[in-house]
């Protein structure tokens, strides 16, 4: 029985090759975007006092419509105002509502790390990652094999992006390599959709040391960040918490508050 990620994966196969047929490297590479050098959201968490990565989803597999309506420019640049550390854009459109065209209408006007969060199984990806602006791209270990994850990574840094790992267990914490930056656990199993936080807790001693340890899902109380940092974690990826109030800037901008009292 096929999960939720394979129908996703197999649509991405698709996609993706019909996106190159549209685009070739050679056209993504002359992009304005491309020449430009990428912001370091491994930097900006490790220097941060709250490790907010702030989400902009209209919409997920296993909620529906979020926010149909949300503007990318406007939410994004709240964010940006309120102090997030960084910025996950999705650009899947089936599943979660988002395209390129978000991150690019967004970069301008954003100074912080962009995370382009997408479903990556293909090295064109990042070269329209590079191209549309992003500065971060999401390696997911669930849709690839270590060999996969490795020449991935490898290829995002010849590109000067950098790579956000994402694991869900034990056993997918060995696809991290020399060429992740930061490696985050979802509390989201992406096979199922169910959600626990404890992932986090229960993973955060066999991640290494060296890599900038993310909490990704399901974050909805200040209390559950400041517990998550006491176990090692820098980086704190939150969307559906923000993205299903009116004002999800002003909402990032509460908990912010929160996280300093």
């Amino acid at each position: 029985m096929s999960t939720i990620l394979d129908r996703i994966l197999a649509d991405k196969v698709v996609e993706v090759a019909e996106r190159k047929q549209l685009i070739a490297i050679a056209a993504l590479e002359k992009s304005h975007a491309f020449s430009r050098t990428c912001l370091s959201l491994k930097q900006s968490l490790l220097a941060s006092d709250t490790g907010i990565i702030s989400e902009f989803k209209r919409k997920s597999p296993s909620l529906g419509w979020i926010h149909e309506e949300a503007d990318v420019v406007d939410v994004t640049s709240g964010y940006g105002a309120a102090g997030a550390s960084g910025i996950s854009i999705l650009t899947d459109y089936p599943y979660f509502g988002g395209t390129s065209l978000d991150i690019m209408a967004a970069r301008s006007r954003i100074s912080c790390p962009v995370l382009r969060k997408d479903f990556v199984i293909d090295e064109y990806q990042l070269y329209e990652a590079k191209a549309i602006g992003a500065d971060v791209i999401l390696l997911i270990a669930a849709a690839l094999t270590g060999k996969q994850t490795f020449e991935l990574a490898r290829k995002a840094h010849e590109l000067g992006l950098e790579v956000l790992l994402e694991v869900h267990n034990a056993d997918e914490i060995r696809h991290a390599n020399d060429f992740v930056d930061m490696l985050g656990v979802n509390n989201r199993n992406l096979k199922t959709f169910e959600q626990s936080i404890q992932v986090s807790f229960d993973l955060a001693e066999l991640i290494p040391d060296h890599f900038v340890k993310v909490s990704e899902s399901g974050i909805s109380k200040v209390v559950t960040v400041k517990e998550l940092r006491k176990v090692g974690y820098k980086g704190f990826l939150m969307g559906e918490n923000f993205m299903k109030e009116e004002d999800p800037a002003e909402a990032l901008k509460l908990f912010i508050d929160g996280l300093k009292h």
